[in-house]
């Protein structure tokens, strides 16, 4: 079987076969090629065609490693991704979205590396993908950096409060008790984003507002950095109302699934409609994510490519 030998700096080496080995297993289980790590040599066995693959994403995990970067087994399928839409994973990897103390955000994927660009470039975003693939954190990591940057002067980060298999109504607490449940993934964002006294400072000044959709009728968002998250569970009027309340040097991000709308069926989804209203209007861009953006475990991928397939038999039948 042919067989193919690369020399390795020895700290290269050391990085690239991570703790327990765990980078080095992981480019096992994505490579066609047999991998073997000894010291500072790795060879690489199989057929021409699955070597120069692997050989490629070894040249690109190097050179990550070399240039700094922290690689661990998630990253070889980011490289891979990068690999197979003819990027250049450092290009990818290396953007900085966001980073404070142990907490350090950069896109994963293509899709995801589009997506921050996006909303960098244009006034208006939409993240439309299934769960897992990163949105809304990014998203808020986005707004995060605009607010310590002086880009923003404050953050708004809004839901639509519908219920998925739960009644509001029959939540105990008051009104703020009630929401809190559909808004915790937001707070949770912010949190890991920001330290915990900065953020309660920020909501004390009212510099970060997290509120239900409906306490946006009426106002006008000037400098601010407006996040729309679940939008799938709008209606139509509902999202145009919350698109017009766009002020001056503001920026809007709108996230949501399309397959997961928790709205009555004889209402339509805002976020379906929106696209077929607002395509081809400049400075405003869609960005579609898929399962192979989805960063959650393994697992999460595979069972949102399986449910997809099930909705393509039931459209079918």
């Amino acid at each position: 079987m042919p067989r193919r030998t690369l020399t390795l700096e020895n700290d290269v080496a050391a990085e690239l076969a991570g703790s327990g080995d765990s980078v080095l297993k992981a480019l096992r289980e994505r490579t066609s090629s047999k991998v073997h790590l000894r010291g500072n040599m790795l060879t690489l066995e199989g057929e021409n065609e699955e070597m120069d693959e692997a050989a490629r994403l070894v040249d690109e995990m190097v050179g990550l490693i070399e240039s700094g970067s922290a690689v661990e087994p998630e990253t070889i399928d980011s490289v891979r991704n990068a690999i197979q839409s003819s990027r250049r994973p450092a290009e990818m990897l290396n953007d900085v979205v966001w980073h404070n103390r142990n907490t350090r955000v950069v896109p994963k994927t293509v899709n995801q590396k589009v997506y921050v660009d996006s909303i960098r470039q244009h006034t208006v975003t939409f993240g439309i993908g299934p769960a897992g693939t990163g949105k809304t954190f990014l998203a808020v990591a986005m707004a995060a950096a605009s607010l310590i940057e002086g880009e923003v002067q404050r953050i708004i980060l809004t839901r639509p409060a519908v219920e998925a298999g739960e009644s509001l109504g029959f939540l105990p607490g008051d009104l703020q008790a009630k929401v809190d449940p559909y808004l915790r993934p937001l707070f949770d964002a912010l949190y890991d984003m920001l330290d915990p006294d900065r953020v309660n400072g920020y909501f004390d000044r009212g510099v970060i507002e997290v509120a239900p959709l409906a306490f946006m009728r009426g106002r006008t968002l000037n400098d601010a950095f407006v996040i729309l998250d679940e939008a799938q569970n709008t209606t139509p009027e509902q999202m145009k109302m919350f698109l017009t309340r766009l002020g001056f040097n503001s920026k809007m991000v709108v996230t949501g699934d399309v397959t997961q709308i928790d709205l009555p069926r004889d209402n339509k989804s805002g976020l379906v409609v929106v696209k077929e209203i607002l395509e081809g209007i400049e400075d405003v861009r869609f960005v579609k994510f898929g399962g192979d953006d989805v960063v959650r475990h393994r697992l999460v991928q595979k069972i949102v490519a399986a449910y997809g397939k099930h909705d393509e038999r039931e459209a079918a039948q």
